[in-house]
């Protein structure tokens, strides 16, 4: 049970540059894309028997759409308790725990609807399925305050309901910057919940197309080595790492070219950049990926140069069981533009 306490909050809007450029025109302000709102959290969550044993931080984000790593900032500041006491991040729960937390002035972005065009490959009340284009970032964050999928579908679906946070609410998975393909979005909390716990319990079918560097040894085969944060740059994964975690891709060669292959991969974990990571970890990186790998260019059969503007990862197919149906739903999109003029390249 969610019960929310007392919440205050203040709005301060912020123009575009180009509301900024004439001041004096107020019609621009319709150009503003992020709200910045500060605010008092406040939630009350009283454990039922069904999440006992679950650790403290999981729960109460899972309850409320604070993330993991805000809620665990927030217990070490002491701004949650449990029966009026502190507790640690790794606490697990009991039946009839009273959870209350509390964070004052904290900062929280808005999502707002922008008119970007997005393919829709199904959607119903409960969940939408989309073609996300490369280039698009999932949700708002640093550096990417607008021209987001979120900010699109928010337009297109008029509201979403779902947890996951003021700016990916329904979001269960994602895809990187750069890759292309297929992605479903929750659009209420039931639908949320039910995907979240597919793709927890790895009985999602996903599955990738993308072109690698150079020609595998072998025509198949898997990929498990575990994956952690780059213990020399944050910003990357890495399967060099001492304390990583499980991952593992099953892969295929679906065709060889001079110096590249087309291969699938198929997930079999979720991990941050796992196909990307793992490939790098072989020596055979994806090609384009400036993070992993960095082949950028290669030399076709002809000895001409063919370069790749962006990582050739494609996510090609997704399949789930429908939260409300129950039934099976798979859906499909073939490799974008770019990508398929590369493999026709290649093929010569």
């Amino acid at each position: 049970m969610l019960t929310p306490l007392k919440n205050s909050y203040c709005v301060l809007v912020y123009p575009s540059k180009r509301a900024l450029v004439n001041k004096k025109n107020s019609n621009n302000i319709h150009s503003v894309q992020v709200k910045i709102t500060i605010t008092m959290i406040s939630h009350r969550v009283k454990v039922q028997e069904k999440d006992s044993g679950k650790r403290i931080d999981i729960l109460v984000s899972e309850k409320t759409g604070v993330t993991r790593s805000q809620m665990q900032r927030l217990i070490k500041g002491g701004l949650l308790l449990v029966d009026s006491r502190t507790v640690s991040q790794n606490y697990r729960v009991k039946a009839g725990d009273v959870i209350v937390l509390t964070a004052e002035d904290k900062k929280h972005e808005q999502l707002i609807p922008e008119a970007i065009p997005v393919e829709i490959l199904y959607m119903d009340r409960s969940l939408v399925v989309v073609n996300k284009p490369a280039g698009m970032v999932v949700y708002p964050a640093a550096g990417h305050s607008r021209g987001t999928l979120m900010n699109a579908l928010l337009c297109r679906c008029k509201k979403l309901e779902a947890p996951g946070g003021p700016l990916r609410p329904g979001v269960v998975h994602r895809l990187d910057k750069d890759t292309s393909g297929v992605m479903v979005v929750a659009l209420d909390s039931g639908a949320y919940y039910k995907l979240a716990e597919q793709f927890k319990q790895r009985t999602i079918n996903r599955r990738y197309v993308a072109l690698i560097y150079g020609n595998p040894k072998d025509n198949s085969g898997q990929i498990s080595l575990a994956i952690g944060r780059s213990e020399t740059d944050r910003k990357k994964m890495s399967t060099r790492v001492r304390r990583g975690k499980e991952a593992l891709t099953i892969w295929k060669t679906i065709e060889r070219f001079h110096g590249a292959a087309l291969i699938e991969a198929k997930l079999k974990t979720g991990r941050t950049h796992q196909i990307r990571v793992h490939f790098a970890s072989i020596g055979h990186p994806v090609l384009g990926d400036r993070a992993y790998g960095k082949k950028i260019e290669i030399e076709t059969r002809e000895r001409e140069k063919l370069t790749f503007p962006r990582q050739m990862l494609h996510a090609e197919a997704l399949g789930f069981i429908h939260p409300v149906t129950g039934k099976y739903l798979e859906f499909h999109s073939p490799p974008p533009d770019d990508m398929a003029e590369r493999i026709k390249q290649l093929r010569g």
